[in-house]
């Protein structure tokens, strides 16, 4: 099994990085205290303490972590696992390994026509990373002196730019001095690759064609298909968790925490929100194993998406061995 570390990919789709550095097997990043099981889970059973594999392997815990990230629903979208597997559909997607690469040549390619960027209306992993591809790929065509014959477009399903209002409206200033179009609360619904056009449906429920050269395409996302029904999530399918402590809002539950993309947090999923769930999560599990309740540890909501607005702010990670960093740092982390 192998895992892919996904903050990198937009490095990738700006063709700052080749994709190998950013996969690597997992079972060698796991401590050799722990261990490490590579089956995916089929089901939970928290009244008794257990979860099923997909092998129909049952294993009990004392306490219980889950952190299993969300879906991408690449089927969301008619036509879309097509179009990212052909080669001269002008289609791509920085939300896969497969495809990421795809981005940058498709980028790198376009010599005139109209390159549209997309972004779908809920919630998504990283949502800052639909357009910092795009102010990547509106830099890399000024630099190269063909942003006079591209033009670059935002269709998204959000009625601004961004969530929060400060952001949102620096954001608004910058499409607007750098010519990009806006086209706000239009779903990308389906993809024609043959004939290089895009459907979206507005709010209204209308729908409208739009062709295009290029297509980068930000995939509906949501909870695995695993807590759907499951007694472990609330009624969206997110772990329900309580959002100070991390700990499973049921008490008869009170031994199953969760983070991440996979929980009920009320923030946006990133991995910087992450960063700051863990400690929390760690004092509180802790604390719950030794005397049977929280600390006094709690989580304050903190999370960041950076947006890049250039390809040069991003130069410098060429000389950075990301893997090495990051199996460095999973390896001092390790408190055995």
């Amino acid at each position: 099994m192998e895992q892919t570390i996904i903050i990198t990919k937009t490095l990738v789709g700006s063709g700052l990085r080749p994709k190998s550095d950013f996969r690597s097997l997992l079972a060698p990043l796991v401590p050799k205290h722990i261990a490490y099981i590579p089956e995916h889970v089929k089901s939970f059973s928290p009244r008794t303490s257990t979860v099923t594999t997909v092998t129909g392997r049952e294993l009990s815990y004392d306490a219980l972590v889950v952190a299993t990230g969300l879906q991408i629903n690449w089927e969301g979208i008619q036509g879309l696992s097509q179009a990212l597997i052909d080669p001269n559909s002008g289609v791509s997607s920085i939300y896969s390994y497969d495809t990421c690469d795809k981005v940058w040549d498709d980028i790198e390619a376009l010599r005139h026509g109209q390159a549209i960027f997309t972004q779908p209306a809920g919630i998504i992993k990283c949502a800052g990373a639909p357009q910092k591809i795009m102010w990547m790929a509106w830099d890399r065509y000024r630099r190269t002196r063909r942003n006079q014959s591209i033009q670059v477009d935002f269709y998204t399903g959000m009625p601004t730019m961004f969530s929060v209002k400060k952001y949102s409206d620096a954001l608004e200033k910058l499409r607007l001095e750098r010519g990009v179009g806006a086209h706000f609360q239009h779903n990308l619904v389906a993809v024609d690759s043959a004939n290089h056009r895009a459907t979206f449906k507005k709010a209204d429920g209308s729908l409208v064609d739009v062709d295009y050269t290029l297509l980068h395409v930000t995939p509906p996302m949501g909870p695995l298909d695993l807590f759907k029904g499951s007694p472990i999530a609330d009624s969206t399918g997110w772990v329900d968790v309580d959002k100070s402590t991390l700990r499973h809002n049921n008490p008869e539950y009170g031994n199953i925490f969760a983070l991440g993309d996979c929980s009920s947090l009320p923030t946006s999923k990133t991995a910087a929100a992450i960063t700051a769930q863990a400690p929390v999560l760690t004092e509180n599990l802790y604390s719950v194993m030794e005397t049977g309740k929280v600390s006094d540890a709690v989580y304050d909501g903190y999370t960041s998406c950076p947006v890049r607005r250039s390809r040069s702010l991003f130069q410098n990670v060429r000389q950075l061995p990301l893997i090495a960093l990051v199996i460095d740092w999973l390896r001092r982390a390790d408190v055995s």
